[in-house]
């Protein structure tokens, strides 16, 4: 640990400042919006643990999901950092013996971050997980390169799915949904988390779709049908799919695969381009192995992403709910 005469030379953001960028970070997308993460400041360094309460023990039983959805929440407020002036060393998965304790952050002053920081932070208050039918993404071609050079660093390969597997990965969801239709504890977690108004937590009935919408996009979760609409009616999903996978299948790994994704859907929402994360294929050892056959190179499948242009009549859909600063976040004094 750092001693305490170092606490009063190492900089570090104040304390007004900490809450604010976890305040926005916390926008991350989670499994089920159960936004499963706490952090620990002890006026020096920042800490990242699961919070394992939250963990899904029928849907995500070896919490690869979980911490996928910490690595978002660490990339969420690394960018915000950065886009304040503070540079994150970050060390992940510090004690092996301790794999809930899965970062720790020290700061130093970063008065030039890289071009494009800014505009990724400016996107985490925009961004929506967009579960209806979506057209072909604009100028998918010419933001690829830079998807794949945000996710490199971070050790996932971003691999972009051809339109002829559509029909096998809607086979896939299918059979997802067919395999845990008689799982009474995957059934119970969903009703749990999922259509519930007035929560800080959970998937509201406003971030749903109905059967009809769900019909034209075919690849995703199957969620307790949200209010009866025809939203984007005319529109059969178009969206690009995209998949990341990683070399291994450790908690280093899916905690990478968690700031990947922040970062590819940060920079799509940057662009104007709408997205949607699915990890429910990856759920199934026969969808996953499907997945690994699609990529184009061999490596292990953790996140299918769709990504698509919105039309532009389209109403945002209201931000899902977080919960407060203070149930998430807790200070200690540095030792």
């Amino acid at each position: 640990m750092i001693a305490k005469d170092a606490a009063s030379t190492t900089p570090a953001p104040d304390h007004p400042t900490m809450l604010a960028v976890l305040r926005l970070a916390a926008r991350a997308p989670s499994v089920h919006n159960t936004q499963p993460w706490r952090w620990v400041f002890d006026g020096v360094r920042l800490h990242l643990y699961v919070d394992a309460d939250r963990l899904l023990p029928s849907t995500d039983p070896l919490a690869r999901q979980l911490v996928i959805s910490c690595g978002a929440v660490l990339h969420h407020v690394r960018t915000v950092f950065a886009d304040r002036g503070w540079h994150t060393d970050t060390t992940r998965v510090p004690l092996p013996e301790r794999p809930d304790h899965v970062a720790v952050i020290s700061f130093r002053p970063w008065p030039d971050p890289p071009t494009g920081v800014h505009s990724r932070a400016l996107a985490i208050g925009r961004r929506r997980t967009d579960r209806l039918p979506l057209y072909t993404p604009e100028g998918f071609a010419d933001i690829l390169p830079r998807l794949r050079m945000l996710t490199s660093p971070h050790e996932v390969e971003l691999g972009v799915l051809d339109q002829a597997a559509r029909p096998h990965l809607a086979a896939a969801s299918k059979e997802a949904d067919t395999v845990r239709d008689g799982d009474l504890l995957y059934q119970t977690e969903l009703q749990w988390w999922v259509g519930h108004s007035e929560m800080s937590e959970g998937v509201p009935s406003s971030a749903l779709v109905s059967e009809k919408e769900f019909a034209r996009v075919g690849i995703g979760r199957a969620f307790p049908g949200g209010p009866h609409s025809a939203r984007r009616a005319q529109l059969e999903d178009q969206a690009q799919l995209v998949v990341l996978s990683t070399d291994t299948d450790t908690v280093t790994a899916w905690l990478r695969t968690g700031e990947a994704l922040s970062a590819v859907l940060l920079e799509c929402t940057a662009a104007g381009l709408a997205s949607c994360a699915l990890t429910h294929i990856t759920e199934i050892p026969a969808g996953r192995k499907l997945l690994a056959n699609l990529v184009p190179h061999p490596a292990m499948p953790q996140v299918l992403i769709r990504i698509g242009t919105a039309p532009e009549d389209s109403d945002m859909t209201p931000p899902t709910p977080r919960r407060a600063v203070t149930d998430m976040f807790t200070v200690t004094e540095a030792h």
